[in-house]
């Protein structure tokens, strides 16, 4: 077979970024951390530096993910888009004391550069099995040390999942696994959604203070544009470059406006989709007394993202509304334009006219001096030929004379001019 040269590649990219096992009991930190250049990141310097001393070969520049054992730790660490994740699975778990400050974190400690990046997710999420006598609610409070929880089974009720969304007094989010008959690459899977779900959440949420910053500045926009389409009707003529300027500097500020917000509206649509389908993916059944997980970012989340996306329907019609506006001014400076076109053309047909008149008279002063000088020139002829002898009375001559050289001289002209009408027209 001649195979295309990326056929292997991308076959086995849905074999990368595998998901570890996870077995209870078992605590899993995570950070995630942004990146303001999103493009041609270098490998992180201090997991280079942390790989060299354990004998480990680093992620290169071109790799996105890297996935080591060292000792009681599995590190796991990804590149994405805006951001790295860094995922440690830790053995070592106190079941009384699942949350409480671990190796996971000191490695974790160790890994980040604040320099390069600021923290957007951190969450820490214990796995627990259920025991012999299962696990209840008021255990949950216990660990998670709030009486405000979130909870549900999941993965066909093989496990529960508890949180209360608060974060602790390290920074961390809290999320509780209780492994009831679960397999570790369910559970495994089941951790990664965990983590994904509250990752793109706050992804999602980058977008929310942006969208509010945006609102306020569509509001003035949205004022002015209001003003601007009040007084197309009512500007005199004198008015439209003015209005035509102010229109303009509004559309390049709503330009300005949807250029900056574009992109990061548009990624808080495609982690909101994440959210949702990461939930959907946790096969969440009602736990008594207890708001799903689903249920709690419904009347919380999506109430963020649904004024996220009606901000970028604003900033959308506010840039078709600006468009419309000076679709009417242009129009009404073209009208103008034609009848100020119109008004001209009239004027140079009147004045056309009106060179007309004085060409024919010019016309007629210039045959009456032609022949004025026609006539004295031939009376000198008269008068030469008087003087030689011949019987001829030199001012009758000339006086008779006058008349075909009127004629002639007009004869002349007339064609002349039709000469030149016949060689404009065919040019």
């Amino acid at each position: 077979m001649h195979n295309h040269p990326l056929r292997t590649e991308l076959h086995n990219e849905v074999h990368t970024r595998p998901r570890p096992p996870v077995s209870a009991p078992q605590v899993i930190s995570h950070l995630s951390v942004l990146h303001h250049k999103r493009h041609e990141r270098p490998a992180p310097e201090r997991l280079s530096e942390w790989c060299a001393r354990h004998g480990l070969t680093p992620p290169g520049s071109g790799h996105s993910h890297f996935d080591a054992q060292v000792g009681a730790l599995r590190i796991k660490w990804e590149r994405h888009g805006e951001f790295d994740d860094y995922t440690v699975y830790s053995q070592e778990c106190d079941p009384l004391h699942p949350f409480s400050k671990n190796t996971a974190d000191d490695l974790l400690s160790e890994l980040i550069d604040e320099h390069h990046g600021e923290v957007i997710a951190a969450l820490r999420v214990a796995v627990l099995p259920a025991g012999a006598h299962g696990f209840d609610l008021a255990r949950a409070e216990q660990l998670l040390g709030s009486q405000h929880l979130v909870g549900a089974a999941i993965s066909d009720s093989d496990a529960a999942l508890y949180s209360d969304f608060h974060l602790d007094a390290d920074g961390y989010g809290r999320f509780l696994l209780i492994d009831q008959a679960t397999n570790a690459s369910q559970m495994g899977r089941a951790v990664q959604r965990v983590i994904e779900m509250e990752v793109y959440r706050m992804m999602a949420m980058l977008a929310f203070p942006e969208a509010r910053d945006l609102a306020r500045q569509l509001d003035r926009a949205e004022r002015d544009l209001a003003g601007l389409v009040a007084r197309l009707d009512i500007a005199p003529k004198s008015e439209e470059p003015e209005l035509l300027g102010d229109l303009t500097g509004l559309s390049a500020t709503i330009e300005q406006i949807s250029a900056y917000s574009l992109f990061r509206l548009s990624a808080a649509r495609a982690y909101r989709s994440l959210v949702r389908q990461r939930g959907a993916e946790l096969r969440q059944t009602r736990l008594p007394r207890l708001q799903t997980i689903t249920e709690f970012l419904d009347r919380r989340f999506e109430p963020a993202m649904s004024y996220c996306e009606s901000v970028g329907i604003r900033l959308a019609a506010a840039s078709e509304r600006v468009a419309r506006a000076s679709g009417l001014l242009r129009t009404r400076v073209e009208f103008e334009r034609e009848h100020q076109n119109q008004a001209l053309l009239a004027d140079m047909n009147r004045r056309a006219a009106m060179q007309l008149r004085l060409q024919e008279t010019v016309e007629g002063l210039s045959v009456a001096a032609i022949s004025y000088y026609a006539t004295g020139l031939v009376s000198y002829v008269f008068k030469a030929m008087a003087e030689a002898g011949l019987p001829i009375d030199p001012g009758l001559a000339s006086g008779i004379a006058v008349i075909p050289i009127v004629i002639a001289v007009a004869l002349a002209l007339r064609a002349a001019r039709k000469r030149l009408i016949r060689s404009d027209g065919k040019q």
